[in-house]
């Protein structure tokens, strides 16, 4: 049955951030949007079961970058600089995870972030499968990367050609609502080898598929790159990635050049604020990026480098670092940062089937509940004062219901898929594990 969402205020995430007042989502069969506007135009909705909404109603957040089945790893080495962080820590507790551990993780993540009405998150983590039948289990939508990496104890080349064979076996979408859709995930520049690139590259530009990879987040990490090539994003020009699908998680050290290469071939960047701020990698070139017609997106990054999986807070903490940055605090607007997480991820990942309420589109959905402080002088308040305390004062702790593909995966703050609480316990049992192993 088809299904009209009447809400006071619908956000549905439009290029300028408009706000529709006692509006509806019709959502058909298929899970799809097939109309947004005000109830007042809208067309006969006879025969629809009608959800009568008492806040706002908003598409689904979109983490651009994450890797939560780390959030087994949450809090290991809080306070070690990038690569100590990665070499020290968390790839020798990595090498001891077996294929279930990552759906373990993917569980717990999966349904925190849900919670937090982010509906799809782009992943790179290994044991793929594992990934997926965990989102598929939760109901999220995920774009998986499995990675791809030349270090000791792994061989790059099968991790290329596993992926080759997932997607042409599966395609690069798959599942109900094409909840998973399939990705290669080299890791960065700094551990993988010209050739490496440039047959990844082959191998996704050949299927159309999206590119995951780290660029420039450490100052130090890319010397020999820069020294070599002039600078990461000149690489990945070299050996034909950029002619693809690629979104580039951090990218905070990048040159005038490196940004207008980005502009150039449509590149998009997975923005990471409270991991760059945690790690102390830097601040991005956030502004210019914008600027140059370059697509951002907000991402988490890990959940052990967050060290959580709230988008909402990176859509606060974007905005607050660049009026730092450039001593400007009418820079980057609560608006421009909504749209960042919704609109502007959906553009990074090149998907036009997500992240906005128009008719076509997969009605992903996160209800805001405005009974609270934040919320405390009504919705009859001006545009901008509203979407400013949605922005600013609300955050993830009043998302109440969330839906991806039409279908609900969180009610009154729980999902509606899995027990929350042995997934904590699973979640507990394997960490404890972890420790002693």
């Amino acid at each position: 049955m088809s299904r009209r969402f009447r809400a006071p205020v619908v956000l549905p995430a439009d290029p300028s951030c408009s706000l529709l007042r006692d509006a509806v989502v019709d959502v058909d069969d298929d899970g799809r949007i097939s109309y947004v506007g005000t109830a007042a135009d809208a067309p006969d909705a006879a025969g629809a079961e009608v959800v009568q909404l008492s806040g706002i109603l908003t598409p689904g957040l979109i983490n651009t970058h994450a890797h939560s089945p780390m959030a087994l790893l949450r809090g290991m080495g809080g306070d070690l600089p990038l690569l100590r962080w990665l070499q020290e820590i968390i790839w020798p507790v990595e090498a001891k995870l077996v294929p279930s551990d990552v759906r373990t993780g993917m569980l717990l993540g999966s349904v925190e972030m849900l919670r937090h009405g982010v509906t799809t998150s782009a992943e790179m983590y290994f044991e793929g499968e594992q990934i997926a039948d965990a989102a598929l289990t939760t109901g999220s939508r995920v774009l998986i990367g499995p990675p791809v990496m030349d270090i000791p104890g792994m061989d790059w080349r099968a991790q290329l050609a596993g992926i080759d064979a997932w997607i042409d076996a599966d395609g690069l979408r798959f599942g109900a609502g094409d909840r998973v859709e399939l990705t290669y995930g080299p890791h960065s520049a700094y551990t993988l080898s010209e050739e490496a690139l440039r047959l990844t590259a082959e191998s996704a530009n050949s299927r159309g598929a999206l590119v995951q990879i780290h660029v420039a987040e450490a100052a130090n990490e890319d010397e020999h790159v820069r020294k070599e090539h002039g600078s990461v994003p000149l690489l990945l020009e070299k050996v034909g990635m950029l002619a693809g699908r690629v979104v580039a998680a951090h990218a905070i050290h990048l040159s005038d050049e490196d940004i207008a290469l980005f502009a150039k071939y449509g590149t998009g960047v997975g923005h990471c604020p409270g991991s760059n701020a945690k790690l102390a990698s830097g601040f991005s070139r956030l502004i210019d990026l914008r600027n140059a017609g370059v697509n951002v997106g907000l991402g988490t990054d890990g959940p052990a480098s967050n060290d959580d999986l709230d988008l909402w807070e990176e859509m606060q903490l974007a905005p607050m670092f660049q009026r730092l940055v450039n001593q400007d605090s009418t820079i980057l607007t609560a608006a421009d940062s909504f749209l960042l997480a919704t609109r502007g991820g959906a553009n990074t990942l090149g998907r036009d089937d997500i992240g906005v309420l128009e008719a076509g589109r997969w009605a992903d959905m996160v209800h805001i509940g405005t009974d609270g402080p934040a919320f405390f002088a009504g919705l009859d308040v001006p545009d901008e004062q509203l979407i400013s305390n949605l922005v600013w004062a609300s955050g993830s702790r009043n998302v109440q219901d969330v839906w991806v593909a039409g279908e609900q995966v969180v009610a009154d703050g729980e999902s509606t898929r899995v027990d929350r609480a042995k997934v904590q316990a699973d979640a507990k049992e394997l960490s404890a594990r972890l420790r002693s192993a």
